[in-house]
């Protein structure tokens, strides 16, 4: 989720999210020593690690990091890093399908650490292509509404290449290709419409609705996931309705 929680209750304690907010800094430092190690120092000629840069320094993760990761990454401080990216498949409450996206230098780790946090907190793992199937990889452009209109955003991205807008909560999504995302978001920038959060991402075919009981249990699971190193992004067809989500905040 890249800093943000689809799934994130609107009350949250400080702590918590100073904790969620290091989390993220961590992911982002890790998505651009990847990107340097791929490509390179130089961001000029490495699209990859001038995107995971801006992302970066969007969600404010302090600039000496950052430049500690660049030269980390590509080599540069005698370090070698070497991540892999694995995918693991599982199910939540009322037969959810969980895509979990691990970016590890340690693979045991990964897995071992992926199934207990699955397992103690109600769900269980499934088999490779499991539930794969009902994911495709989209770029998701996600943006407060601020008064805008669901045309008045098909009319900036249209052309870029969006597929659709969707409503989500008090947020707009807007889904493209993943080819497409640079050009839906130079397009808003373009606009002067300001976003929160651009991804490629794993969208589900079709969701299931959760009632309180299980949309609880859910989001223990998805934050038991998410407080792990390894993991990257939790992806699910698990869909929280507004009702349920209001009764979840009253427990708070």
């Amino acid at each position: 989720m890249s800093g943000h929680s689809k799934w994130a209750t609107t009350k949250h304690k400080k702590a918590v999210i100073d904790a969620k907010r290091a989390k993220s800094f961590a992911k982002l430092i890790k998505n651009i020593e990847v990107a340097a190690r791929a490509g390179g120092a130089d961001m000029a000629g490495n699209p990859a690690l001038e995107l995971a840069v801006s992302k970066a320094k969007k969600t404010s993760v302090p600039i000496d990091n950052i430049n500690r990761a660049v030269k980390r990454g590509a080599g540069l401080l005698g370090e070698a890093v070497d991540y892999q990216t694995i995918m693991y498949e599982g199910y939540g409450p009322q037969g959810s399908a969980l895509l979990i996206e691990c970016l590890t230098d340690n693979k045991n780790r990964a897995a071992s650490e992926v199934r207990l946090a699955v397992t103690r907190n109600g769900g269980n793992m499934g088999d490779p292509g499991s539930v794969a199937y009902m994911f495709t990889r989209k770029g998701v452009v996600n943006l407060p509404k601020n008064g805008l209109t669901e045309d008045d955003l098909l009319m900036a991205v249209l052309d870029a290449g969006a597929d659709e807008v969707k409503e989500s909560g008090e947020n707009f999504e807007i889904i493209s290709e993943p080819q497409d995302l640079r050009a839906v978001v130079g397009a808003l920038e373009e606009a002067g419409i300001e976003y929160e959060t651009d991804e490629a991402e794993f969208v589900p075919s079709m969701h299931v609705e959760l009632d309180a009981d299980a949309a609880r249990k859910f989001l223990k699971l998805v934050d038991a996931l998410e407080d792990l190193d390894d993991v990257q992004n939790v992806y699910s067809n698990a869909d929280i309705p507004a009702a349920v989500m209001a009764e979840l905040e009253e427990d708070d």
